[in-house]
């Protein structure tokens, strides 16, 4: 029997602690569909009234309401599921975003490494800043969630670029300029995509200062289960604080947090298109 199933008092007049908005009717109907499982695909309406704890004329009303709207169908005096109810739990997973999941591992990032961390996506020429997770130091550059800065100036927008298709990648190059943010800041175009498929070829974005004095940042993709580099997650900081390459030996650690996000990610509706 499904631990917690409700009597079969359709009116529930009495000592429910429960709120007075609760609504009975909605809890048997889903204790219906929580019966059937790997084990019990298919039974009768004595079965599920037996798993459910209902009285089969309860049993029978919920399953002509949830055959009508698609939930269940009948065969041989047996009731089974139908795919339709794979929507209840999709209508989450499809909510689910690049932010809401990065998030915590963003802060995992930043307590293990004491720098800052953000995530983003790339918009036409520039990164948005979608998630953000202050490291415990003061930081130069002012950058909040929805902030836009040139992706070619920042080391997750060069991962982003880097991973784009070629006509993609071309169409990029021929419409923005590389504008210098600072005297650092890569503008030869041929210096730029050699720079490109360095950072295609090693996995990672190093930038220093090029988009601020002072500012280092490495970065990483975070691909869907298609390969494709949807998003980039980084770790940035003062260089007074890390050299160049103590922020290189930290990438490792930048790849862990995102084969975390890319696995949250995984069932995700929205990450799948």
């Amino acid at each position: 029997m499904v631990r917690g199933a409700p009597s079969d008092d359709l009116d529930n007049g009495g000592e429910d602690e429960r709120s007075r908005d609760f609504v009975r009717s909605l809890e048997r109907g889903l204790a219906i569909i929580r019966v059937f499982n790997a084990d019990r695909p298919s039974m009768t309406v004595s079965e599920i009234a037996h798993e459910a704890g209902l009285t089969r004329a309860a049993v029978r009303r919920f399953l002509l309401t949830l055959s009508e709207l698609g939930y269940v169908h009948t065969r041989n005096n047996r009731y089974e599921l139908t795919p339709q109810v794979l929507e209840l739990g999709y209508s989450y997973l499809s909510a689910l975003s690049f932010p809401d999941i990065a998030l915590p591992t963003l802060e995992k990032l930043v307590a293990q490494t004491s720098e800052a961390s953000e995530g983003s996506i790339l918009d036409r020429g520039d990164v948005v800043y979608v998630v953000r997770v202050p490291g415990p130091a003061l930081m130069t550059i002012s950058v909040n969630v929805g902030a836009r800065r040139p992706a070619h100036s920042t080391a997750m927008g060069r991962v982003l670029l880097a991973n784009l298709p070629a006509p993609e990648l071309e169409h990029y190059l021929g419409t923005y300029e590389l504008t210098p943010s600072t005297p650092r800041t890569i503008t030869d175009h041929k210096e730029f995509r050699a720079e490109l498929r360095k950072v295609r070829e090693e996995g990672y974005a190093l930038v220093n200062q090029e988009l601020e004095e002072g500012l280092v940042a490495v970065a990483v993709p975070v691909r869907d289960r298609m390969g494709r580099a949807r998003a980039a997650i980084n770790l940035s900081t003062h260089i007074g604080r890390k050299s160049v390459e103590e922020m290189r030996a930290l990438v490792p650690v930048v790849q862990e947090a995102a084969a975390e996000i890319e696995l949250g990610l995984s069932h995700s509706l929205n990450w799948a298109d």
